[in-house]
């Protein structure tokens, strides 16, 4: 059965509530939005300001500041390679064409499947190059690795 709009808000503000008296609540709210419904939608950002006693401007700023409190649903798999110098040394951006191709998609792009999006900074410089495919960071990575997770 799925959620309804009511559902969803209820949800949305026991995760704000949960935050509330906390430093960097807002922000701490947000991402656990994410984590769970899987973006911070319109309505969403209303219930957080009205917890935070925020304006919907102010939310809206924190959540278009980050790169990953996404606004929408977001495709079921997540690719993400990091664009950082110490992996461009070793051949991020090669690795990146590869895996644009592999996957059909651009880099920043997305299909109903898949997102592909620029990362800066995995902490796995010293193995690097590096990406991350659904939350789980992958060391001197290689086309091999994206192919074992997400067949083409």
């Amino acid at each position: 059965m799925a959620a309804t709009a009511n559902d969803t808000d209820a949800r949305v503000r026991d995760i704000a509530l949960g935050h509330r008296d906390r430093v960097g609540g807002v922000l701490s709210a947000l991402r656990e939005i994410v984590g769970r419904i899987g973006y911070v939608g319109r309505a969403h950002e209303h219930v957080v300001a009205e917890v935070f006693n925020l304006s919907r401007a102010e939310v809206r700023g924190i959540v278009s500041f980050y790169h990953d409190l996404k606004t929408k649903p977001q495709p079921p798999v997540s690719v993400r390679v990091c664009q950082a110098e110490a992996c461009q040394s070793v051949g991020a951006r090669e690795l990146t064409k590869r895996v644009e191709t592999h996957l059909g998609v651009k880099l920043s792009e997305a299909t109903d499947t898949v997102s592909l999006d620029a990362v800066y900074c995995l902490g796995l410089c010293a193995q690097a190059p590096s990406m991350m495919v659904n939350g789980r960071p992958l060391a001197r990575a290689d086309l091999c690795d994206l192919a074992e997770q997400i067949p083409a």
